[in-house]
């Protein structure tokens, strides 16, 4: 029966209450083939309007299901399946399944596992057609919890060794991410088909597991059958992924000899396998002869532009997209452009990327958000990226983990300890990207006990597998004063990266070790892991601070001639710095004169602050005037300079620098301090009496500075650079921030616990020997991290050797 019979029941004025039972449904059927909805719908209204559901009921209803099924209305389908009376309903298992099927390939996918288990519930046997489908749902979901059940339930009926169901596991197992269990159900196949091979195969492909994968598709070709177009699919994935070109290259020939290129699928895999290459010429012309493209083949190229750094280009084919209207852009692609704007820096085309999310309504997709997330912070509007990360409907660990890096990259320390917190109230599991968001604000703020937890979590949950993180815990336990832990944790890791000997040589030059760094650099050449840039800036720099001198001029040169690494502007002002440190001005000059390109204002900067040390004004004076003409980016010259007139007494000329400094814009940094206590952060500023507590502090430091006169402990007044009287000088450097959060600290920490105290600024002459008084006194290690390195007072003694 046509649909034109169909038709004939609208068109055609009758009796339809004399139309016989029968011709019902049969015009249902042809609707059915048909799959016409409107006129199905007409059918159905006479149906209703003449009661013919009262008599021979359960077929009508079976077959308006079916009908709804065919046209995709799976909500209407379900009500007719509802009114279906018991026990007429029990015995139409088929219907049953092709219910679960409708809802396996359209969703909603929950639905599906609820009519399966009201099917069980209903004393209906489920089929072998009914558990692929149900199995597929719960692949959808990633239920991993129904699908064992579900499995289960195959083993204890028998149905274990059925070909379609053993695919539909393979399946469910492999995009769970559960190979081993994937596999176990593969091997135990007595018979696979193509479609068995390509669902164990494409499980280890979106795993990341190339060779596992290729291995499977030799094993397949041995057992007699040929890749098809699904297997090629299949491959593309992990063969980009992996950067396997060359494997790459014979799959677009062999996907040429077959005839497969055809397919819009197949060509943007391949295309992407290109890209990620970073053959994007070869990328272009796959792209340019492609008869048609997909919203996936649009987004494929613009990606591929993005990978390969022509990211403008990128931006200028999605404008293009646009102007050919081939759509609205799917959530993938405007975060893969919204990306691209984050990596020009383009806040302006970020914003508007924005608005049209807005208006297209993509915004409240998750990752749309998330990459909008990302995008602010990179650009550095900080504020932005939290007003919007609280207009947020939904967040998940990605969205914490973004602004957590947004925050810490943008100097936003103590807004990503907040957030995290949040987050764990919030009930979000902090996952890898979160650990290595959270570690660096730890470090900046030497907040060691939320280091150490976090560190206890990443154990737990198995992230210190991952090199990245482990790198990650050593800087932060650098940082935050425990370096030998840090070391530990080195020694302890079974790969080790670059990244991973520079921490540790940075960590022991950040505490003045040099001779461990050289040590360690030696034992990295053993291992015949090759130094970087970045390896010798570690060297150089524990070399600075250890007073290496004739070591740190060995390395560098070492560095030219023996490993053929080009000095960055960086090593020499390592170089600088070491010999500045030693007295060394007039050979610091003289290098500097040599470099073989013009020295920034930071090699300039370093060596004022030499002269400001060893107290030479006449050369301090000259590399003045150079920074002035190169231009300061800092007020730390200004002060340095000021600071070394205010030494001398000429107080006029001091004046006269601070003046320059302020008619310039420049500011000076005050003096900041702070310390963890019980997990939570206390900040301290010179001078600063707002602190709860500080009426005890105060008394706790007047009483320290008794304790400490009778030691002999006489006040460093030159470093007090206001023109004011002797006892006036004393009672400004008594409240110097480190003191105060010293002095907190014995008031509220443990006395069996050591003390870290971080702070913003180099320590002063004065807060340092005050320091090696305190400990004396009070029998307790002091750790202070400044902002040149890190000070370990014991027994009146500090690491430095008073030379920082």
């Amino acid at each position: 029966m046509t649909c034109a019979n169909a038709r004939r029941i609208v068109n055609i004025s009758w009796n339809f209450r004399q139309e016989p039972y029968y011709n019902y449904l049969a015009l249902l059927d042809a609707c059915t083939e048909s799959k016409s909805l409107s006129i199905g719908k007409s059918i159905h209204q006479h149906i209703l309007k003449h009661n013919h559901c009262n008599d021979n009921n359960s077929n009508i209803l079976d077959k308006l299901t079916r009908f709804y099924i065919s046209c995709s209305r799976i909500d209407l389908a379900r009500h007719m399946f509802d009114e279906i009376p018991n026990p007429d309903r029990n015995n139409k298992t088929i219907l049953w399944n092709q219910m679960i099927r409708a809802y396996a390939w359209n969703g909603p996918f929950e639905k599906a596992i609820d009519l399966y288990y009201e099917m069980v519930e209903s004393g209906v046997r489920p089929t072998n057609y009914t558990y692929p489908f149900v199995v597929k749902a719960c692949s959808a979901m990633l239920d991993v919890e129904n699908g064992v059940k579900i499995h289960e339930e195959v083993k204890k009926h028998g149905l274990d060794g059925d070909v379609y169901i053993c695919t539909a596991l393979v399946d469910f197992y492999a995009k769970c991410g559960l190979l081993v269990e994937a596999r176990q159900v593969f091997d135990g196949m007595w018979q696979r088909d193509i479609v068995a091979w390509n669902a164990m195969i494409s499980g280890c492909s979106v795993n990341g597991l190339y060779l596992e994968m290729m291995g499977l598709v030799f094993e397949m070709q041995e057992n007699g059958l040929t890749p098809n177009s699904s297997t090629i699919v299949a491959i593309l994935p992990a063969t980009a992924e992996a950067n396997k070109l060359r494997e790459g290259k014979a799959v677009h020939g062999y996907s040429m000899r077959r005839g497969f290129v055809k397919d819009v699928v197949v060509d943007t895999g391949i295309l992407d396998v290109y890209a990620k290459c970073g053959l994007l010429n070869y990328a272009q012309r796959i792209f340019r002869v492609m008869s048609f493209k997909n919203e996936i083949t649009w987004s494929a190229m613009i990606g591929a532009y993005i990978t390969c750094d022509s990211t403008q280009e990128g931006l200028e084919l999605f404008e293009h997209m646009r102007v050919e209207d081939t759509g609205s852009p799917s959530p993938v692609m405007l975060a893969a452009v919204i990306r691209a704007c984050a990596k020009l820096n383009d806040l302006r085309r970020g914003r508007k990327m924005h608005g049209y999310t807005v208006k297209s309504g993509s915004n409240l997709d998750l990752m749309v958000s998330n990459t909008l997330l990302s995008m602010y912070a990179k650009c550095g509007r900080i504020d932005d990226a939290l007003t919007f990360f609280e207009e947020m409907c939904l967040k998940d660990s990605v969205s914490f983990s973004a602004i957590i890096a947004g925050c810490v990259q943008n100097g936003h320390a103590e807004e990503a300890l907040q957030i995290f917190q949040m987050m764990q109230s919030s009930g979000v599991q902090p996952e890898s990207a979160t650990v290595m968001g959270i570690l660096p604000a730890c470090s900046h703020l030497a907040a060691l006990q939320l280091g150490v937890c976090t560190h206890g979590y990443s154990i737990v949950r198995g992230f210190t597998e991952d090199v990245s993180i482990c790198n990650a815990l050593i800087d932060m336990y650098s940082k935050c004063g425990k370096v030998n832990i840090a070391r530990i944790i080195f020694d302890k890791m079974n790969k080790r990266d670059v990244v991973s000997w520079n921490a540790m040589i940075a960590g022991y030059g950040v505490h003045g070790h040099g001779k461990e760094a050289i040590s360690l650099f030696y034992d990295m050449q053993t291992v015949a892991q090759m130094p970087d840039e970045i390896t010798f800036i570690g060297l150089l720099f524990a070399c600075s601070h250890s007073g290496f001198v004739a070591e740190g001029k060995y390395w560098f040169f070492s560095m030219c001639q023996e490993f053929k690494i080009s000095p960055r502007m960086d090593h020499y002002l390592c170089m600088v710095d070491l010999l500045g440190r030693a007295g060394l001005l007039d050979e610091a000059y003289g290098f500097i004169q040599n470099m073989p390109f013009k020295p920034d204002v930071r090699i300039w900067s370093a060596l004022l602050a030499a002269c400001r040390i060893h107290k030479h004004i006449v050369l301090a004076e000259e590399v003045s005037n150079k920074i002035q003409y190169l231009g300061p980016e800092s007020p730390g010259n200004f002060v340095l300079l000021s600071n070394l007139y205010t030494t001398a007494g000429r107080w006029d000329d001091a004046a006269h620098i601070r003046i320059k400094q302020k008619d310039s814009g420049f500011k000076k940094s005050p003096g900041c301090s702070w310390i963890e206590i019980n997990g939570v952060v206390h900040a301290f500023a010179g001078g600063d009496q707002s602190h709860p507590q500080s009426a005890k502090i105060n008394e706790k430091l007047k009483e320290l500075s008794t304790e400490m006169k009778k030691l002999g402990y006489s006040a460093e007044s030159s470093f007090v650079y206001q023109d004011v009287e002797e006892e006036e000088k004393e009672q400004i450097l008594l409240y110097h921030s480190e003191k105060l959060a010293v002095a907190f600290a014995l008031l509220n920490l443990d006395p069996t616990k050591s003390i870290l105290v971080t702070k913003n600024l180099r320590v002063c002459v004065d807060c340092h020997s005050t320091l090696k008084y305190i400990t004396l006194i009070t029998k307790r290690e002091i750790t202070v991290r400044d902002a040149s390195r890190f000070h370990h007072f014991r027994d009146g003694i500090c690491s430095c050797g008073d030379f920082w």
